[in-house]
């Protein structure tokens, strides 16, 4: 109970309405998502389904040394790595079965995308994308579909889902590139299946801004969803769109795009890449994949927070619980390493904690069982401590 209260402990502030971008055929869902100072634990969550055997390097990480998010396109070079993209870029298509309120069972289809992650079938994609659906289907680029589809396993802390094309080896493996490096004004284009029916229909912009965290629910006001660090881009994102590529100007995979506004103009919402790699690293190496956590309730820091609390630094992640209990997860891996109330997180292996992504989403590159040094001021002195991650299985 107590590592579930650590992954969310309050959120606030302003309201606006956009929606999740898959398209059902028989309804529209509307999303309301609320745009606030998210005060976010480091204690993530997954779940492996299935197991698959180990193979040789399926999947294409950025190349070291390299950054593509300091490319710019030039002339005919968006219709270049579209083209490019593109052969990684997968239609989802879902049967959900109902029951009305007769009793009487219809089924109801859906469209949304995906983006081929390694060579032998891991498919990337939302996990409201696949929610509730008894049976998914997968057609690539050229037309080829695959039926034999199966969840892999979902993210509970995101809007993400692993799916998983049985017996293939040679699907075109899209390049992730670096999501904690990216800038606000730079390049991107959006690719995927717009509005159900327009398959990888490319559209172009830029990053409009990071950090951001929204709040989603459903018309009902249940089931809702807090996601953190939201990549914030003008290229439009439509109904369909949904688990398709954010992709910078070097061809490189950065963000999964996630939800749209449907009050404001030019505004969605994509998830940021680097926060996934941990999982689909444990998937390919082993088929099974689990969330790693650090096990702590944080808080983002801003400047306002800084001053409020009398902090000395204006960004990084503040071990804080404003209830009774601890801010340090008992028995959990930061416990272990001896992190205290009121630390305060400022880098997690020599990267900033607030520049380049949340606590829970730098922690989110990484895999149970790995080592990180977290940078920590602690009574004004600065020290390095090292954590060991663990899994958390739901």
């Amino acid at each position: 109970m107590e590592e579930e209260k650590g992954k969310i402990v309050e959120a606030k502030e302003a309201v606006t309405t956009v929606e999740h971008t898959d398209k059902k055929a028989d309804s529209k869902t509307a999303i309301i998502i609320s745009i606030i100072a998210l005060l976010l634990g480091g204690c993530g969550c997954g779940f492996g389904i299935m197991a698959y055997q180990k193979t040789e390097t399926p999947i294409t990480f950025l190349g070291g040394g390299s950054d593509g998010n300091s490319a710019n396109f030039t002339e005919g070079s968006i219709a270049d790595i579209a083209d490019k993209v593109s052969k990684s870029v997968v239609s989802i298509v879902t049967s959900t079965k109902t029951i009305n309120f007769f009793g009487e069972s219809t089924d109801s289809a859906a469209a949304g995308t995906g983006v081929i992650v390694s060579s032998d079938g891991y498919i990337l994609t939302n996990k409201h994308v696949i929610n509730g659906a008894n049976k998914v289907i997968v057609i690539l680029d050229d037309g080829t579909t695959y039926e034999d589809v199966e969840v892999a396993t979902t993210d509970p802390l995101n809007d993400i889902a692993f799916l998983k094309i049985k017996n293939v080896s040679n699907l075109a493996a899209a390049t992730l590139g670096d999501s904690k490096t990216i800038n606000v004004g730079q390049q991107v284009i959006a690719i995927g299946n717009a509005l159900g029916e327009y398959q990888n229909t490319v559209t172009a912009g830029i990053v409009s801004g990071t950090g951001r965290s929204v709040t989603a629910t459903d018309e009902s006001g249940r089931n809702a969803e807090t996601l953190s660090d939201m990549i914030q881009t003008d290229a439009a994102i439509n109904s369909g769109n949904s688990g398709g590529p954010l992709v910078n100007a070097a061809g490189e995979v950065i963000g999964i795009n996630t939800a749209t506004s449907s009050t404001a103009e030019n505004m969605g919402f994509a998830i940021p890449i680097s926060s996934v790699k941990g999982m689909l690293k444990q998937l390919v190496e082993t088929g099974k994949a689990e969330r790693a956590y650090i096990g702590v309730y944080s808080s983002e820091i801003t400047p306002e927070a800084a001053k409020e609390n009398n902090l000395p630094v204006t960004s990084g992640a503040y071990l804080y619980s404003p209830s009774a209990y601890s801010a340090i997860i008992k028995n959990g891996p930061a416990a272990k390493a001896g992190l205290k109330d009121k630390d305060i997180v400022t880098k997690v292996n020599g990267v900033e904690v607030g520049s380049a992504g949340s606590l829970a989403n730098l922690i989110g590159e990484y895999k149970p069982g790995d080592t990180v040094q977290l940078t920590v001021i602690r009574e004004g002195k600065e020290i390095a401590v090292n954590v060991t991650l663990e899994g958390y299985s739901k």
